[in-house]
């Protein structure tokens, strides 16, 4: 049955699974769904065009598929914002609606959003990832599977972040990080591997090695990338280490550098 607060507003047109929990003076706006078993908290808004799938829990305060901090923002072009299933998402945390592309804003399943958490319109987000509090990523960032981003950190416009990747509290991240590395600073630069990370998520010993060993060309060896990566190719590629190749080569920003 559904457990919908008697001071709860809910537009008509949304449709909520009958185990859709939703606590006091929040408000779901038409054109909304919300999947079976998730928890809505008092003081929510969810915005039309928003749809959250199985499991999900948004803590007081947080407003989803809210207008784009946009100044060129028009209603008509107004995009969906698409939650997957089995996300944590904080009090106060913010994520916009998509302006820009066909899909909108899309939010994979796993993520855990820290209070404060702020994403801008049309950003892609994988699975199982980490966002720490009061950080701030901007509109059409990328950010794959098992990444940890810590709290206060402000990730440029456009810019991706590749899987397993570690970013230090309080950086400002204006280029691509890849795969499996941990970036510090202002502006951020790679201060290494994320080590825990990797072995947190089930790389064995021989794959961590591979992945540090090309690491050390690409960054340490006083080649420049191009160089670097072709050097990589021709000592034959494990699968992580063409997926840090693959990313570094359809980098259009750049991706950071080594301190």
């Amino acid at each position: 049955m559904k457990q919908i607060h008697p001071t709860a507003i809910i537009e008509d047109g949304a449709e909520l699974h009958e185990s859709v929990t939703v606590g006091p003076f929040s408000i779901i706006e038409s054109d909304v769904i919300i999947g079976e078993g998730c928890v809505i908290d008092s003081s929510v808004r969810i915005f039309r065009g928003t749809s959250l799938g199985r499991n999900n829990r948004v803590c007081s305060g947080a407003m989803l598929g809210c207008e784009p901090q946009d100044l060129t923002f028009d209603p008509a072009n107004s995009k969906p914002l698409v939650i997957g299933e089995n996300n944590h998402i904080k009090e106060g945390v913010n994520i916009s609606r998509g302006v820009k592309t066909k899909e909108g804003t899309l939010i994979g399943n796993g993520n855990y959003f820290m209070c404060g958490f702020h994403a801008g319109h049309d950003c892609r987000f994988g699975n199982n990832n980490i966002f720490g509090p009061n950080s701030t990523i901007a509109g059409h960032v990328g950010i794959g599977d098992k990444v940890f981003v810590s709290g206060l950190v402000g990730i440029h416009q456009f810019t991706f972040i590749g899987d397993h990747a570690m970013i230090g509290g309080c950086s400002k991240v204006v280029k691509d990080v890849p795969p499996y590395a941990t970036c510090d600073g202002n502006p951020a630069r790679l201060v290494g591997l994320n080590a825990i990370g990797l072995k947190r998520s089930g790389f064995d010993p021989k794959k961590r090695a591979a992945i540090k060993q090309a690491y050390k060309t690409l960054f340490l060896s006083g080649l420049n990338i191009s160089q670097a990566l072709e050097q990589l190719k021709g000592e034959g590629l494990t699968e992580e280490v063409e997926k840090l190749v693959r990313f570094i080569e359809k980098s259009d920003r750049g991706v950071t550098g080594h301190k």
